[in-house]
């Protein structure tokens, strides 16, 4: 018998049985107790669900580092019959992840993507302002949100936006800034974070808290392969073309950089692979 063909079937019966298990309402994990003044990381999150999907290095910074994850809602998705809705189920999927969250707007921002930014300006504006308040309020040391070409219109108007809000705070700031990919691969990630078993059964977990957008799609069942494929990309767009290839399974992709004097700037040479042997907070300091 063809062992491979047993291997895709299993694959194949997983997906289909995957399709009948229960979406949220699983008890979530002890939180660990933060300090006030913990160092805090902030996802900005184009929709909800996307602090399940890219959150793996923000996970294991708070167990790892202690550090306050706080997941912005830029936006509630587009349509306003399901705004309400994909809140609540926001909040339980970061309550299940063990992220602080905040809003935006009461619906989140509107019509975020680059043709705001261009025929909009005032709109933008105050887009801009909004989210320039958080910062300043919160005052991250790492800052999550999505490379420039994630090619989904509200990625690419959510990076666009970070960027203008970035440029209104005072010239001493320099958070450390990680963009995320999803939709759009990036062609040059310089990071490459291994989840263990434990780490993606949390965030897949979490995802199925968004009933309403994975009954329509179970993406959420994809996740994992996803980061399978992540390891194989990773081991050479990180480790370098020709290296060895990581003996591990899911990984997340990530490009890291500071925000300094008025733009994005490298923080070390070539790329990394941080292992869950490695302590991840250590990996992102500068070489």
């Amino acid at each position: 018998m063809n062992p491979y063909h047993d291997f895709v079937t299993q694959l194949d019966r997983l997906l289909r049985e995957g399709k009948h298990y229960p979406l949220g309402g699983f008890p979530a994990p002890q939180r660990p107790l933060l300090p006030a003044d913990a160092p805090r990381a902030l996802i900005f999150s184009p929709h909800p669900d996307d602090e399940c999907i890219i959150g793996g290095l923000a996970l294991r910074l708070v167990r790892e580092a202690g550090m306050r994850v706080v997941n912005v809602a830029v936006t509630q998705g587009s349509r306003a019959d399901r705004q309400d809705a994909r809140w609540n189920e926001l909040q339980a999927a970061c309550e299940y992840l063990g992220f602080d969250l905040v809003a935006t707007a009461p619906r989140g921002l509107e019509r975020v993507n680059p043709t705001t930014r261009t025929n909009e300006p005032e709109h933008w504006s105050r887009s801009v302002e909004r989210v320039a308040g958080i910062i300043a309020e919160q005052r991250p040391a790492v800052m999550f949100f999505p490379h420039d070409t994630d090619w989904n219109s509200t990625h690419v108007g959510t990076h666009l936006l970070l960027l203008d809000a970035l440029r209104t705070q005072p010239a001493g700031y320099s958070p450390l800034v990680i963009e995320t990919e999803f939709w759009g691969a990036m062609p040059s990630p310089n990071l490459m974070v291994e989840l263990s078993v434990e780490d993606v059964t949390r965030m897949i977990t979490a995802l199925s808290f968004h009933v309403g957008e994975v009954q329509r799609n179970p993406y959420h069942l994809l996740v994992p392969p996803w980061m399978q494929d992540n390891v194989r990309r990773g081991g050479e767009l990180v480790g370098g073309q020709g290296g060895a290839a990581p003996d591990f399974s899911f990984a997340t992709l990530y490009r890291v950089r500071r925000w300094a004097s008025g733009e994005l700037q490298p923080v070390w040479p070539g790329g990394r692979i941080v292992t869950a042997a490695m302590s991840a907070v250590q990996a992102l300091a500068a070489s």
